[in-house]
């Protein structure tokens, strides 16, 4: 099993080098490739001595990347973006913990019959996962999501619309392979993101273990919008539905993310967020008496406000 999850680790790593690495030589005469290479550090601090008000000092930091790659010919066109988050936050008297955590790769390429045309004919790729293990605090024993654990895979094809001229871009596709993966025996045994779980006898024994992915077959539709409201106010908007035809078909996979990034300088921006997301495979946990215990499916809701340094290259 670990022989298998460093195999799947370097595979992956193999894509992301290949379609990053391979134009780091690109000069300014070659303009069939386009990169893209920012990253950030948002920093937030507060602390307390003898406040009468009373207060617990704290300090966040937030790790951010987005690296993209763009390839026109004609008309033909191949995006890759490699997005990274990482974030923590210390409080006294608790243990450092995660606040946000993300890695997603997504690789986009489309043909277009004419210079003409707004839409293409496409195929996509798109790959997510976390760095670290996830925990419903307090309970720091037993991880409830974990490198790969899951990891999501899309692959389908469709029609892309592409209007420049506004930012705005649509994908439709009838027909998209959603693959689950959960490389944690434990995670798999109990059903997590949607997986079958494990069986046991009336006793208690184990009588087959738990899938270590799930395959679903159905129709995605996402959208990205970025434009400047005003004068160094920029709005972006990722919207991302997903749809199973044979397991509940119109049960809707929601994932959400809009964000105002508020440019002081070329190396200080401020961001206002929020990142929404519903699947009716997740299921919440909460902590009872001490006691981890799975409920059903809630909308995950994640708001953020940073400001911070970011460096583009």
């Amino acid at each position: 099993m670990k022989f298998f999850n460093l195999r799947l680790v370097l595979f992956l790593l193999f894509i992301a080098t290949t379609s990053f690495s391979q134009n780091q030589n690109v000069t300014k005469k070659d303009s069939l490739w386009e990169r893209k290479n920012t990253v950030g550090l948002d920093i937030s601090q507060i602390a307390f001595v003898n406040w009468n008000a009373g207060g617990v000092s704290s300090i966040s930091g937030l790790l951010k990347g987005d690296f993209s790659r763009k390839y026109k010919r004609k008309n033909l066109k191949w995006v890759n973006e490699l997005i990274v988050r990482y974030g923590v936050n210390k409080q006294d008297g608790i243990e450092l913990r995660k606040t946000d955590d993300a890695i997603k790769f997504n690789s986009t390429i489309g043909h277009r019959k004419d210079s003409l045309s707004l839409w293409y004919s496409t195929a996509k790729f798109e790959f997510s996962t976390q760095f670290t293990n996830g925990y419903s605090y307090p309970n720091t024993t037993n991880a409830i999501s974990k490198p790969f654990a899951p990891a999501y895979i899309f692959l389908g094809v469709g029609s892309e619309y592409n209007d420049k001229k506004n930012n705005l871009t649509v994908y439709v596709s009838p027909l998209t392979m959603k693959s689950t993966l959960v490389l944690d025996q434990r995670l798999a045994n109990q059903g997590a993101f949607g997986v079958t779980k494990a069986t046991y006898d009336v006793d208690g024994n184990l009588l087959t273990e738990g899938e270590l992915y799930r395959f679903e077959l159905g129709f995605l539709v996402t959208s990205q919008f970025k434009k400047e409201l005003y004068k160094n106010v920029i709005f972006e908007n990722r919207l991302s539905l997903y749809s199973d035809y044979i397991n509940k078909f119109g049960n809707v996979d929601v994932d959400w993310q809009f964000k105002f990034d508020l440019v002081v300088n070329e190396y200080i921006k401020a961001n206002i967020g929020t990142h929404i997301i519903y699947d009716d495979d997740i299921k919440a946990k909460e902590e009872v008496n001490g006691e981890q215990v799975t409920i059903g499916p809630k909308i995950q809701l994640k708001q953020m406000l940073g400001v911070g340094l970011v460096y583009n290259f």
